[in-house]
């Protein structure tokens, strides 16, 4: 199963990630630009490289990162004030507007579906979608994988009622999988690369042909109220650091390996899968905003999320120069 290395070295800040930054509202003129980051994708590269920092010197901007594990909690720190930039799944932001958090869909980007999946043990005795109902599915609440969860089950006739969901973060999830507690576990790149490297894991289905994997860029609404055109240099850049990365895929393999200690053929994985793409950053699209407020919805019907959302209400557009 997943390795003990191999868990420490990407979990190894996950109890640091749990402890919020102190909050604080966010400056009128901006001397401090607060990001909250996963080890993966262009952000991760990113700050490895210094892009960011580098853009927004001239503006007399001082960078800070603090590390998350998941969505979740990354949105509750930006929508409450305590971080200003971030980017997340697709269902995170869904909780966080629903909560009453300040923040904007600001940029967006898609990944490969096949970068998400269900996972079971290599001698599992399921072996098709339909013999989930009734077994323990682990997946982090409010994560893209529920999104994912919810839409395999429904592919097999079922719903969330039909199985036993356990709402664990990947760290939890992984150990849980290791031992054996969970009958299958729902997650997302780069923590199923490191599983799917195993020998004793097997993918019951990827989200290919079941869902579209939208991610976005998040940022806490007062910043960007009155700090419009450093989120514009910030999209801008990443695109820039993304493109670039695509470009050189073999540097960009040996990078994101040093940065999340995931060995290098298995972070080749992740950015070989079908669709994969680090340059396609761009400000919010007419399909991505579509897409959320249609998810929104259906996540509202099926009681996950506790009202009606118009998303749209917090899709932020930079308005022309």
């Amino acid at each position: 199963m997943i390795s003990r290395r191999q868990t420490l070295a990407l979990f190894g800040a996950a109890a640091a990630a749990a402890v919020l930054p102190a909050i604080k509202p966010a400056r009128a003129a901006a001397t401090e630009f607060r990001i909250g980051w996963q080890k993966n994708g262009v952000l991760a590269l990113a700050k490895r490289r210094g892009a960011l920092e580098s853009r927004l010197a001239d503006r007399g901007i001082s960078l800070s990162w603090s590390e998350f594990t998941s969505g979740p909690p990354l949105l509750e720190a930006l929508g409450a004030g305590a971080l200003d930039f971030g980017a997340t799944g697709d269902v995170p932001p869904l909780f966080a507007q629903a909560a009453g958090g300040h923040l904007y869909y600001v940029g967006t980007y898609r990944g490969s579906p096949a970068g998400s999946a269900i996972l079971v043990p290599k001698g599992s005795p399921i072996k098709t979608l339909e013999e989930l109902k009734g077994k323990k599915v682990a997946f982090k609440r409010g994560s893209s994988a529920h999104n994912v969860t919810v839409k395999v089950l429904r592919k097999a006739g079922l719903t969330i009622d039909d199985v036993q969901p356990l709402d664990l973060a990947p760290p939890d999830a992984a150990s849980a999988f290791k031992n054996g507690s969970i009958d299958a576990w729902s997650i997302w790149d780069p923590y199923l690369a490191i599983a799917e490297s195993d020998p004793e894991t097997r993918i019951l289905t990827t989200a290919e042909g079941i869902v579209p994997s939208y991610s976005y860029f998040l940022a806490n609404q007062e910043f960007t109220d009155a700090n419009a055109q450093v989120i514009v240099d910030v999209i801008d850049e990443l695109g820039k650091v993304g493109k670039s990365a695509q470009g050189k895929l073999d540097d960009t393999v040996k990078e994101l390996s040093e940065i999340t200690g995931v060995p290098a053929e298995v972070t080749r994985v992740t950015l070989s899968r079908p669709g994969a793409d680090l340059g396609a950053v761009t400000t919010i699209t007419d399909d991505a905003a579509a897409y959320q407020q249609a998810l929104a919805d259906e996540f509202y019907k099926l009681g996950i999320v506790p009202k009606p959302l118009t998303t749209g209400d917090i899709v932020w557009r930079p308005k022309a120069s």
